[in-house]
């Protein structure tokens, strides 16, 4: 058992949550679910909490009402393999009414921030060479969705 667990707070639509969260990672999949009972805080039916799983981490969602809020200040960072990988992640997460932000951060249609972040970018930013780190910085500091090949070349010092 994961000693932590996120538990994410919702105002409603967990269940579209959830089919969206766990389709677009792998290793990922719904635990365990319960509904609020006709003597519950919430509609009868509705869910309560469930468990979840992204990419064998897991997770929790209430289903609390409109208390509190999403906020930028909590994130979910996804360390992707590839350009292909944070295409699609990004696509996925902004669809349906998410924000795109700087510097590979989104904000999803239910309010939650993620940051799709290339690991050849974790790589670049722990290199001894500062100038060519200042460079790539400089380049994704304009992005909003981050381009690997554009890092790579600015790393490089290489004219687009």
């Amino acid at each position: 058992m994961q000693k932590i667990v996120t538990n994410l707070w919702f105002d409603g639509r967990v269940e579209e949550a959830l089919e969206l969260y766990t389709s677009l990672l792998p290793d990922s999949r719904v635990t365990n679910i319960l509904r609020y009972t006709e003597s519950g805080m919430g509609e009868a039916g509705d869910i309560m909490t469930a468990d979840f799983e992204l990419a064998g981490q897991a997770f929790t969602i209430i289903n609390g009402g409109p208390h509190f809020q999403h906020s930028p200040a909590i994130s979910l960072l996804v360390h992707c393999a590839d350009q292909a990988e944070v295409d699609r992640l990004w696509e996925g997460l902004i669809a349906g009414g998410g924000e795109p932000s700087r510097c590979g951060w989104l904000t999803d249609r239910f309010g939650v921030s993620w940051q799709i972040t290339p690991t050849r970018l974790m790589e670049m930013m722990k290199s001894e060479d500062a100038a060519a780190v200042e460079r790539v910085t400089q380049s994704f500091l304009k992005m909003d969705k981050l381009d690997i090949a554009e890092l790579e070349r600015a790393f490089r010092d290489e004219q687009a």
